[in-house]
């Protein structure tokens, strides 16, 4: 499984040149509204067997949740379906917020 870090994810995110992936947030819908990185998708993990067929298979999807482990379960579950790009946020939402943005809220 491939994995991104938060401060590669957020240098190719301000990079007007490069194509946007997809950044499917996998947490609760209680985590998301304490913090979410921008323009995240909030599809829960529970939800994602039934809804992934929402996503575009072909489209780089960065998978995010907490730290990593829910959104590792995801990774390898869409690959599973035939999805050809998908990455792991490494240490998730606490490792943007370590990395990337220190403001963001904590929980």
């Amino acid at each position: 499984m491939r994995q991104i870090s938060p401060a590669e994810l957020a240098q190719r995110l301000s990079d007007p040149q490069q194509a946007k992936p997809l950044l499917l947030d996998v947490r609760e819908p209680w985590e998301f509204e304490i913090c979410h990185i921008a323009d995240s998708l909030p599809m829960p993990m529970a939800s994602v067997p039934a809804r992934f067929g929402e996503l575009e298979r072909t489209r780089e999807t960065v998978v995010v949740c907490h730290h990593g482990v829910r959104s590792a379960q995801v990774c390898r579950f869409l690959a599973h379906q035939g999805f050809t790009q998908v990455v792991n946020l490494a240490g998730g939402v606490a490792g943007w917020t370590a990395q990337v943005d220190p403001t963001m809220a904590r929980y």
